[in-house]
């Protein structure tokens, strides 16, 4: 039987996605942590769930045609099809039976990590799957367990709250998303 491929998780609302999304996707594959990296896209994410988010087709979209040209980076929508809020151990279960030619690692950032033990089901997680951590402005993890890789990434300091306020404010954010991003939030309207 042959390998199962290496398939990172980078998920988030991705409202919108932006630069730094894609220096820890790519980082991830240039380091061989994972063979592809799959940026799931949620439609509740259970620590934002009074965000306003973009509808779920248009955050996809943008993710999408923003990754079509970048090799082993993907964006999927499998989440829009599982129970709200998204827990991740739901998600990964689901992932896990419906792709057993696939071993997922889960992808998350170090402000995430420090709080990890509030997650539901993390015991589960972290028995049963990998982890990367990336790290965050101000947040990085000093010791890790086994299981756990810390990412040499470099730290890009912007957010999608900042790239939606700038939006609003009618500031440009061309360097701070992909060139089809910023045309379809021009488009669209969108953030206005």
């Amino acid at each position: 039987m042959s390998e199962r491929i290496r398939t990172a998780l980078l998920g988030g609302t991705f409202n919108p996605l932006h630069n730094g999304h894609l220096t820890i996707a790519q980082s991830v594959l240039d380091q061989h942590l994972a063979d592809e990296v799959w940026m799931l896209i949620t439609p509740c994410n259970p620590w934002k769930t009074g965000q306003d988010l973009l509808d779920d087709r248009i955050r996809y979209d943008m993710v999408a045609s923003a990754v079509k040209d970048i090799p082993g980076i993907q964006a999927s929508d499998f989440e829009f099809g599982l129970p709200k809020p998204s827990y991740t151990a739901n998600t990964l279960r689901s992932l896990s039976a419906s792709y057993p030619d696939r071993e997922f690692i889960l992808t998350i950032g170090a402000d995430n990590w420090v709080k990890f033990d509030a997650w539901r089901e993390y015991d589960f997680i972290l028995r049963n799957y990998s982890i990367i951590v990336y790290p965050r402005q101000d947040c990085a993890p000093s010791t890790l367990p086994a299981g756990v890789t810390l990412l040499n990434c470099p730290l890009v300091n912007i957010s999608s709250t900042r790239i939606r306020q700038l939006v609003h404010q009618g500031q440009p954010i061309d360097k701070f998303v992909p060139a089809s991003v910023a045309r379809t939030i021009a488009d669209l309207q969108l953030y206005r």
